[in-house]
């Protein structure tokens, strides 16, 4: 895990991942006096940057390792992603999904050929499920960021952000385990080393600040944000780089989180789930104070359940 490795996961998944737009609202700058870049991994394979981390640290793995077969726990956009990774790859795939995860998350996951497993709805039965079947049937796991080589591809993320855009003042990121924020801190602060690196979390998932404020790491409870791809706790791999190369974590209300997804959908017209907003809501709330500064926004992906919203519209028109 390193700045070079980043690079070489870059190089890995060209012509593999997409090369995501940025873009920028004229009224978004006004509003808050600063050059906002959002990047938008909400279009990415998989509808999130999860894809960039799965397809690299799969195609590092051995002969006899894809052989084998591979495994990992998440509730929805790294479950995609390892799935459609292992198809790409020819390599069998089984997920463990929470019964609580997205009913869409899980659609598109067997959709792409993996094998899913459900279990309760928290950490530990994650953990302990995952676990069990890599002892039954001895399946490489592939972590959603305790990886080098996951983390590694989620850094692509930010390398390309800064290739494309040129320096930042500021980058923010969402934080839940704190693969995309590692990746990102590392990308940015090798690519311009004088930019604040800021993660972002529902105040009611704050496990990550309170961490970082303790000096070790407490466990997430699952707690019941909508953002649900922010709900897992950070590690130690993942802990050590935020401590040493992040600036600043800051929350954001679960109100905070649905005015920035508003103002994503209406006025920009990019469909982001509410855990790709959180960045976004921070600005928005002036909780990170970015007048007059070139900022980087990473918008993590668009996995959103639209059934409801359709469902709506076919009874006013029966």
């Amino acid at each position: 895990m390193s700045f070079q490795g980043i690079v070489e996961a870059f190089k890995r998944i060209q012509g593999i991942a997409n090369k995501t737009p940025v873009m920028q609202s004229r009224t978004l700058n006004s509003m808050l006096n600063a050059e906002i870049y959002l990047k938008c991994e909400n279009f990415q394979r998989v509808g999130a940057f999860k894809f960039r981390g799965a397809y690299n640290a799969l195609s590092l793995l051995t002969k006899e390792e894809k052989k084998r077969g591979v495994i990992t726990h998440s509730s929805g956009n790294h479950a995609q992603a390892v799935a459609l990774a292992a198809s790409i790859l020819k390599i069998p795939a089984t997920i463990v999904m929470p019964k609580g995860a997205p009913k869409n998350k899980i659609e598109a996951t067997r959709d792409y050929g993996a094998e899913i497993i459900f279990c309760d709805n928290t950490l530990d039965a994650r953990t302990h499920t995952t676990e069990n079947l890599i002892k039954k049937n001895s399946l490489v796991l592939i972590h959603p960021y305790d990886n080098d080589n996951v983390i590694n591809g989620q850094g692509t993320t930010a390398y390309e952000f800064i290739k494309e855009v040129g320096d930042f003042d500021i980058m923010i990121t969402p934080l839940g385990g704190g693969g995309l924020l590692s990746g990102t801190a590392l990308s940015t602060k090798n690519s311009c080393p004088n930019a604040q690196i800021f993660g972002v979390e529902p105040s009611i998932a704050d496990d990550a600040l309170r961490s970082i404020e303790a000096g070790y790491i407490i466990p997430s409870s699952y707690p019941d944000t909508i953002a649900d791809g922010l709900r897992t706790s950070i590690c130690d791999r993942t802990f050590k780089i935020i401590q040493n190369s992040v600036d600043q974590i800051v929350t954001v209300s679960e109100n905070e989180i649905i005015t920035a997804m508003k103002f994503l959908w209406q006025r920009m017209k990019l469909i982001v789930e509410p855990s790709g907003a959180v960045p976004l809501a921070a600005i928005l709330s002036k909780k990170i104070n970015i007048d007059d500064k070139r900022v980087g926004v990473i918008l993590s992906g668009g996995n959103i359940d639209l059934n409801p919203f359709f469902k709506l519209l076919e009874t006013k028109v029966r």
